[in-house]
C-alpha cells in the first residue's frame, strides 16, 4: 500500500518503523529526517583530532538505520530511546574498532561522556545514569571555560552548525571556530577530569 508524503508525516515513529519493516522507503526516509538532528547531537561529543566529524555522523546514521530495522514494539520501549542507544553504540563501536585498526584520526577521538558497555540492549535506567554522568562532566568542564566558550559548547552539543552558533552568540563564524578549537584543547589537555569514577 502506497502512502503519500503528507500521510507519512502524521504517523508515530513506531508506526513508521512497522511500515519501514514492510518495505516502505518513504517511512524510513521520514524517520531519518526526524532523527537527523539527534544523529548530529550524538556524534558531536566526539572530537576527531585530524579527522572529519562527517565520519562519525555517517557511523551515527548507520546506528539510526539499524534502530529502524531492528525496532520491536514488544520490548515496551519508545523508538526514540531505542534509536539513541543504537546511535551511541554505533559511534562507540566505530571508535573502539578504529583504535584497533589503521584509522588514526578516530584513535585520537575524545568523548565528553564515559564509555558505556557496548551491547545491543541498555535499560532506560542505565541511559538515564549515563546522561547524568555526562551532565556532571560537562559541568566540571564548564567551570574551566570562558563565558563565550560555554555558550559555544552548549550550542555545539545541541547539534547546531557554526553558522547557527554564530547567530546565537552574536559572534563571527571564525570566533566560533576559534572557541571550538580552544574547547577541544582544554578537553584533550584535561581528559583525566572525565575519567574520574
Amino acid at each position: 500500500m502506497s502512502k503519500t508524503t503528507s500521510q507519512i508525516n502524521k504517523y508515530s515513529d513506531e508506526v513508521l518503523c512497522a511500515l519501514a519493516a514492510g518495505g516502505c522507503r518513504d517511512a524510513e526516509e521520514e524517520l531519518v529526517k526526524r532523527y537527523f538532528r539527534q544523529v548530529r547531537i550524538c556524534a558531536r561529543p566526539y572530537f576527531l583530532a585530524g579527522g572529519d566529524s562527517e565520519d562519525l555522523i555517517q557511523e551515527a546514521m548507520f546506528g539510526l538505520l539499524k534502530a529502524i530495522r531492528e525496532f520491536e514494539p514488544s520490548r515496551d520501549v519508545q523508538f526514540g530511546t531505542f534509536a539513541e542507544v543504537c546511535i551511541r553504540n554505533q559511534i562507540r563501536s566505530a571508535v573502539t574498532s578504529a583504535a584497533r585498526s589503521k584509522h588514526a584520526p578516530l584513535n585520537d577521538s575524545v568523548p565528553f561522556e564515559a564509555p558505556m558497555v557496548l551491547r545491543s540492549e541498555i535499560s532506560p535506567e542505565e541511559l538515564y545514569i549515563s546522561r547524568e554522568e555526562e551532565n556532571e562532566r560537562l559541568a566540571r568542564l564548564g567551570r574551566q571555560l570562558s563565558v563565550l566558550e560555554r555558550e559555544v559548547l552548549t550550542c555545539f552539543l545541541r547539534g547546531l552548525s557554526y553558522q547557527e552558533i554564530s547567530g546565537q552568540v552574536g559572534r563571527p563564524v571564525k570566533s566560533v571556530d576559534n572557541a571550538v578549537q580552544r574547547i577541544r584543547r582544554k578537553v584533550a589537555g584535561n581528559f583525566g577530569v572525565f575519567s574520574e569514577s
